[in-house]
């Protein structure tokens, strides 16, 4: 008997990680949404792809890539 239950147990460890996979996904969903719902880290977000952007033309203009 000890054997069947080991075997059962290993048969479900891969839904358990499906299952983990899934709350995960809902967490990162809401606190994305929590995120863009708040004006104020919505600016922060813009902040930080505008200053990334920059960096990012920056880096080619100086490296002569264009």
């Amino acid at each position: 008997m000890p054997d069947e239950k080991n075997q059962k147990e290993k048969d479900w460890e891969g839904f358990r990680e499906i299952e983990r996979a899934i709350a995960e996904d809902r967490l990162t969903s809401y606190t994305w949404k929590k995120v863009w719902a708040d004006p104020w880290e919505r600016r922060g977000i813009y902040l930080f792809a505008a200053l990334f952007i920059a960096f990012v033309i920056y880096v080619v203009i100086y490296d002569g890539l264009i």
